[in-house]
């Protein structure tokens, strides 16, 4: 089954955020890209309640880093 792959743009609209954010995350191992594309499934949407207020997601996690011995 192929992935759910969008683009930055559209990861910024289902996300709420700009795309630079889109690509921050990307670029900090948050999110994967694939030729500048990215899984939706890893991306927070953002929700829209009853009185049409938008809330954004939690971030995705910043990736464990191992620890450098001294």
């Amino acid at each position: 089954m192929p992935l759910p792959l969008i683009s930055a743009q559209d990861a910024a609209w289902y996300t709420g955020r700009p795309v630079g954010t889109i690509w921050r995350w990307a670029s900090e191992g948050r999110i994967t890209s694939h030729n500048g594309r990215y899984d939706v499934r890893e991306l927070p949407g953002k929700t829209v309640d009853e009185f049409g207020d938008t809330h954004l997601g939690d971030p995705p996690p910043l990736p464990q880093q191992a620890v450098k011995a001294a």
